[in-house]
């Protein structure tokens, strides 16, 4: 279950933080999470400064890097609206480690405040938006797979299920031993490779066992480490961001 949170009425605006994965690996998951969200009625800001959440730089240890890269974040989303965030492990690190990585700075209630403001794509829609969704496609079953970040530190895993389940036509399954990593874990896969490739053969071999012809997430870094090992050995399973496969499924239902 989602963390407890007093969630806000369905806001005019809202801002959309558009991650470095999606940006650079897979854009279209940006566009049909903006595109569902304005479809629902709310103007969505995307400010074309924005940059890095910092993460990376965190992780490995480069704090005050970490620090300069997260001002940018406070300055320009700065307005009062919700930062609605397409990626858990991105909105993790600007919901939970924003006011740590500010405690000591001038800038520590600015932080806390943002971090506030701060949801995980799904968790916004199945919560705040509260989507009717009309599902215009051909039944198909999808394997779910739900980040670590999703699962443990945002606590929306079960926003993801709830999400894809407003979808009628769509069986959803989760592989065995669904709670463990696929591997990937940002520089982790590049620090500790062998095991990282282990992992990831694990997951590729639960999904495969599934039977379904479509793996979705909700993490484009699981996506892009899960599906490029599955193409590696031969299984051309597409894979999608959470958001690209509920906009590929609804395209024109509108909410009545």
């Amino acid at each position: 279950m989602s963390e407890q949170r007093d969630y806000p009425a369905k806001p005019a605006k809202a801002y959309f933080f558009g991650t470095c994965i999606i940006d650079l690996l897979y854009p279209e998951a940006g566009v049909a999470a903006m595109q569902l969200i304005r479809r629902e009625g709310v103007q969505v800001i995307f400010p074309h400064n924005q940059t890095c959440c910092g993460q990376p730089a965190w992780n490995s240890g480069y704090r005050e890097d970490a620090l300069e890269v997260a001002l940018q974040q406070l300055k320009y989303f700065h307005k009062d609206y919700p930062v609605v965030v397409p990626s858990a492990s991105c909105a993790g690190m600007l919901k939970h480690h924003y006011p740590e990585m500010f405690q000591d700075h001038p800038a520590h209630q600015q932080a806390v405040a943002f971090a506030g403001r701060v949801f995980e794509f799904s968790e916004f829609m199945v919560h705040v938006l509260r989507v009717d969704l009309k599902d215009l496609g051909q039944p198909v079953r999808v394997a779910l797979h739900t980040s670590c970040s999703a699962r443990r530190e945002m606590a929306v895993g079960e926003e993801h299920k709830q999400l894809l389940q407003r979808l009628d036509k769509v069986e959803l399954v989760e592989p065995v031993r669904c709670e463990e990593c696929c591997g990937f874990g940002g520089t982790f896969s590049v620090k500790h490779a062998d095991v990282s490739v282990a992992m990831v053969q694990d997951k590729a071999e639960a999904i495969a066992a599934t039977g379904a012809s479509r793996l979705v997430s909700g993490d484009c870094g699981c996506l892009m480490n899960i599906s490029g090992h599955m193409e590696h050995r031969g299984d051309r399973t597409p894979a999608q961001h959470i958001a690209s496969f509920v906009w590929e499924r609804t395209q024109g239902a509108h909410r009545e």
